[in-house]
């Protein structure tokens, strides 16, 4: 088993998620739009909203894929929170240092590139909203950018879906 990266501060990014709510009215279907978005804009077959809760990785939406949660070891957004203020690409997993072990990367149709951008409620990174792909490529920058725009948003939609204590 892998292990997997925790930021510093991980018992206050936890609680964090624990406030977490999405189940308001309509939120799935916000959560559904930012995803295929992201999909179509990227020319991506994947997108994914994350959230990093303990052990595992949880989707509150996702396009392209069956899996509802997987474990955190192997979760590429558990290293995109480590630094909440950039995306993190990786244009082919395989040649990744850090990824070409990866179980994702390794098993038959596995991942090739990953881009996240970590989304945040308050100060602390909650989880990811990012694209896949099971062959190497690039985001180009108006992709870049766009995608950024949408992680705004569903920033704001985790912000929303915070329960108030």
């Amino acid at each position: 088993m892998m292990s997997y990266p925790q930021p510093d501060d991980e018992q206050d990014r936890q609680a964090a998620v624990a406030r977490l709510d999405g189940r308001a009215p309509g939120a799935q279907d916000t959560w559904d739009d930012i995803t295929r978005l992201a999909s179509l804009i990227c020319e991506t077959p994947m997108a994914l909203v994350t959230v990093i809760d303990g052990a595992r990785q949880w989707f509150m939406s996702q396009v392209g894929m069956d899996a509802t949660e997987t474990t955190r070891d192997v979760a590429f957004c558990a290293h995109a929170i480590l630094e909440p203020d950039r995306p993190m690409v990786i244009p082919d997993a395989s040649e990744d240092p850090i990824f070409a072990t990866n179980p994702a990367v390794t098993e038959a149709g596995g991942i090739r590139f990953y881009a996240g951008l970590p989304l945040r409620c308050g100060e602390q990174p909650l989880g990811t909203l990012c694209v896949v792909d099971r062959r190497p490529r690039e985001l180009r920058a108006d992709q870049l950018e766009a995608l950024t725009l949408l992680a705004r948003i569903a920033e704001r939609q985790f912000e929303s879906a915070t329960a108030i204590d």
